[in-house]
């Protein structure tokens, strides 16, 4: 059996898998969350197979739920199953420990493939997402040119967040923050808060 746990913020869109998931005799579903930090709380306690995560979900996203996944319960297989078709989603996805990606506009026989292809420690692309990234050429994204918890402290200041909120989620002095933020704008040549939100967005950093 294939051990699954739902994450969707739409309630129905959960319903919906489960009805559809649990009439197959090789899945069950063992649980659902619909926020990214109650997600990563039953991963702990319910050790699934795998999760099958939206990307735009409130809490922290599906993104950084795939990468704490992947740091704090590395067994436990990640397959995105989102409406955002774009490269940046996909790599970033994929970069934070995914090993699959379906469209919510698959059919039920793709998703069980991709499914299962996953359990199975195989990579999954949809057809879909796969034609997408032949289609679309990679792009010299800048946000190479950031460190990992320079691009935590963009998406946080993206959202509007203070430096000192900032520095409490991170454990980090306020006057840490500012000099992460001063460095981002000189690495990424933008002079102010509006110029980093819209980058954010561009690099798909923060889900609209």
């Amino acid at each position: 059996m294939i051990r699954l746990l739902l994450v969707d913020d739409h309630a129905i869109v959960r319903e919906s898998l489960r009805s559809v998931l649990e009439r197959v005799p090789d899945l069950v579903v063992v649980g659902e969350a619909a926020s990214g930090d109650a997600a990563l709380a039953l991963v702990h306690e319910l050790a699934p197979d795998l999760v099958l995560t939206d990307i735009a979900i409130p809490g922290f996203d599906g993104i950084e739920l795939t990468r704490r996944i992947a740091s704090e319960c590395p067994a436990v297989k990640v397959l995105a199953l989102s409406m955002h078709l774009e490269r940046r989603y996909v790599v970033q996805m994929l970069e934070a420990g995914a090993t699959g990606y379906v469209s919510k506009t698959a059919g039920r026989d793709e998703l069980l493939l991709g499914i299962r292809a996953v359990a199975a420690g195989n990579r999954y692309l949809c057809q879909e997402c796969a034609a997408m990234l032949v289609a679309t050429p990679a792009q010299g994204a800048a946000q190479v040119k950031l460190g990992r918890r320079e691009i935590e402290v963009l998406k946080m200041i993206a959202k509007g967040m203070t430096s000192t909120a900032i520095g409490e989620k991170l454990f980090i002095a306020p006057g840490t923050v500012e000099v992460h933020r001063r460095n981002i704008m000189r690495k990424l040549e933008l002079h102010n808060i509006a110029e980093l939100t819209q980058y954010a967005i561009r690099e798909g950093l923060i889900l609209l």
